[in-house]
């Protein structure tokens, strides 16, 4: 089972000796694939052998699984496992040399998910991997659909496509995902992963999520819960990342956080998670006080924007920018630090538009970590799916739909235009005056995380200006293989490769030491000052009923104006009744 990563812009593989997240997908079929060998699903007399590779932090070497698998004498399926949009062309070449020497290849995951799910019919380059002969997995692989694939392949009757769009599994009493502890020490900090639900009630036009895996919440049990933190506990795993998209709609939120409190509070496991949810999630009674309580400490908000016309023009009406900084406060006053996803290019944005709209999350929302995708057409989204059915230009190049480059044409910014604005706006929200404002704020406030914080801020600033990948996909020490470049590109001598090399990684760690120093003085200072705690501005002033007339953050744009005028017929509404 191998997690491919996707090229950079040289066609060199992203890799690094320590990567940000593990691969969930990954630890969720090998924890089926485990289950399928002590059932012993292809009979008492075959043995199977697990391999697991996360090529985001480990080099892939299909010569060497070649020759393992030879001097075993058995036979083989490699799983391309959990490959997005971005990763299908360097899952296919990864698949090139394996189909040369006739091993079976199958390709799973949301690229495949989501182009069957939502496109009239197959892509070319999903066909032209067909026709090299590569399998095609669509959907989940619980309910015994992993067993089925191991008995076709073990007697040679793979088939072209498993498709199991229609039918999505129960998650409760399935076996939970599991990672062996060499490959999580390979990720920041030691962290694994954990589904605890799939699915999202909501209908976001560039979401791929509710079209993959449906918009009813489908969730594991707490006892689930409870094995999957204890065996990785017993491998000294602390720390998770709850994959949920929404964890706030999950509707098993209560008893899998009072499991978590049990665990915390009685057998005083030291655990520490991150969850992601929508902006809506404090308006549901006891859910923030209780994820602290569970020992949520980082939180993934979907922000998404600040004008609300964008909003609903991407069909994201959960989103009320008048509760978001009530929303934001209850999370600080919580401990958590925050993150927001900011996309931009939708229809209504300009450059000048775009950062206007940066100085006001700035000035006025206490976010500690803000960061920026373009808008992008992903297959298996409706965004996509509109676009295909009308023709419309989308870069050809998969490899490019990571969220970092753009695919797509934009109404009002010319292409250099969007680009700019995507660049400027990472510039723009991480300056080392602001960088001051939020060391500042979370300094302010008792339960803070100031060293955490700040580390944070370094990993999506570094990775952004001196690595050129976005930070969710970044590592520490950036690897480079000089064979293990894109297919149909020239495999570069070693007297230009090594050298140019070396002289990166030397330039890299001069700019890291140069940002990080004077960044390093401004904590201390901040956390030695005599009033720290006494630091107020805007952002962090308690909400109150005369800022709608006053922020610009309803006063900048039509929307905002609007969702005031919604916001005030719905409280007259409620006073009514």
């Amino acid at each position: 089972m191998i997690k491919p990563s996707h090229y950079d812009d040289e066609g060199y593989v992203i890799q690094w000796i320590r990567s940000a997240i593990p691969s969930n997908t990954l630890a969720a079929l090998n924890g089926l694939a485990e289950a399928a060998v002590q059932r012993k699903v292809l009979g008492p007399g075959v043995e199977i052998r697990l391999h697991t590779f996360d090529e985001t932090n480990r080099r892939v070497r299909p010569d060497r699984i070649i020759r393992m698998i030879r001097r075993s004498g058995g036979r083989a399926l490699i799983g391309l496992v959990g490959v997005q949009s971005n990763q299908f062309p360097r899952a296919v070449d990864l698949a090139r040399p394996f189909l040369a020497a006739r091993l079976p290849v199958m390709i799973g995951g949301f690229h495949v998910s989501g182009c069957l799910a939502m496109l009239p019919e197959m892509p070319p380059e999903m066909r032209a991997a067909q026709d090299m002969g590569i399998a095609f997995f669509a959907g989940e692989a619980e309910e015994g659909r992993l067993d089925q694939v191991f008995r076709d392949a073990w007697h040679g009757t793979l088939q072209p496509l498993y498709n199991y769009m229609d039918a999505l599994p129960n998650l409760e009493g399935e076996p939970p995902p599991i990672l062996p502890a060499q490959h999580l020490v390979r990720t920041s900090g030691s962290l694994s992963s954990i589904d605890l639900g799939r699915g999202c009630p909501y209908q976001c036009s560039f979401c791929t999520i509710i079209n993959v895996q449906g918009r009813k919440s489908r969730v594991r049990s707490p006892d689930d819960l409870e094995r999957i933190v204890r065996e990785n506990y017993a491998q000294g795993i602390k720390r998770f990342f709850i994959t949920d998209d929404n964890f706030a709609r999950n509707k098993a939120w209560e008893p899998l956080f009072d499991r978590l409190i049990l665990l915390r509070e009685q057998e005083k496991m030291k655990l520490g998670f991150t969850i992601q949810v929508d902006t809506l999630c404090h308006k549901i009674p006891g859910f923030v006080e209780k994820a602290a309580r569970a020992g949520v400490r980082r939180v993934f908000i979907g922000l998404e924007n600040i004008n609300p016309d964008n909003l609903i023009g991407a069909k994201k009406h959960q989103n009320k920018i008048t509760e978001y900084r009530t929303m934001i406060q209850a999370w600080r006053d919580a401990g958590a630090i925050t993150y927001a996803g900011y996309i931009i290019g939708f229809p209504g944005d300009t450059k000048e538009s775009v950062l206007r709209d940066v100085e006001i999350i700035k000035r006025e929302l206490p976010l500690d970590i803000l960061e920026f995708f373009f808008l992008t057409p992903l297959p298996g989204s409706e965004d996509h799916k509109t676009l295909f059915g009308k023709g419309v230009w989308m870069d050809p190049d998969l490899n490019k739909y990571d969220l970092n480059h753009r695919v797509a044409h934009h109404p009002r910014m010319s292409d250099t235009e969007w680009e700019d604005a995507y660049r400027s706006a990472w510039d723009a929200y991480y300056t080392p005056e602001h960088i001051r404002t939020i060391l500042r704020r979370v300094a302010a406030n008792p339960k803070g995380r100031l060293k955490t914080t700040l580390t944070t801020i370094l990993w999506f600033t570094l990775m952004v200006r001196y690595e050129g990948v976005h930070p969710l996909e970044g590592g520490a020490f950036r690897l480079k293989f000089r064979r293990d470049r894109r297919h149909g590109m020239p495999v570069e001598s070693r007297f230009v490769f090594y050298p140019r090399y070396a002289a990166e990684t030397l330039r890299k760690a001069s700019q890291y030491l140069r940002f990080y120093l004077p960044i390093r003085r401004m904590l201390k200072a901040v956390a030695s000052a005599p009033d720290r705690l006494a630091y107020r501005d805007l952002a962090i002033t308690p909400p109150d009923a005369e800022e709608f007339e006053e922020l610009d953050l309803y006063k900048a744009t039509a929307g905002g104006q609007g969702a005031l005028v919604r916001m005030r017929r719905l409280q007259k509404a409620a006073a009514g009744d």
